[in-house]
């Protein structure tokens, strides 16, 4: 069961979709697919809360350097303007 019929934040329809989260702990980040609720009007994600611990986790992480098993992929550059 669905925790919510509509969007809590416009009231439109909601689709389960595969979508990225872009994770950021101290210098680093982290690019997951994971699945949420959707909303077809507005955008708004809504996570599983199981997801959502396992964001923290993955943040924790981050901020700690604690990078062991996480999959390099490129690099990334902050530019000031």
């Amino acid at each position: 069961m669905k925790p919510f019929d509509k969007c809590p934040a416009c009231g439109g329809e909601l689709a389960e979709r595969e979508v990225e989260k872009i994770l950021r702990g101290g210098n680093h980040t982290a690019v997951l697919s994971v699945r949420a609720e959707v909303c077809l009007h507005c955008g708004e994600r809504l996570y599983a809360p199981e997801v959502v611990t396992r964001f923290e986790e993955i943040r924790s992480k981050l901020e700690q350097e604690d990078v062991a098993g996480f999959q390099p992929v490129g690099r990334a550059f902050h530019v000031t303007p």
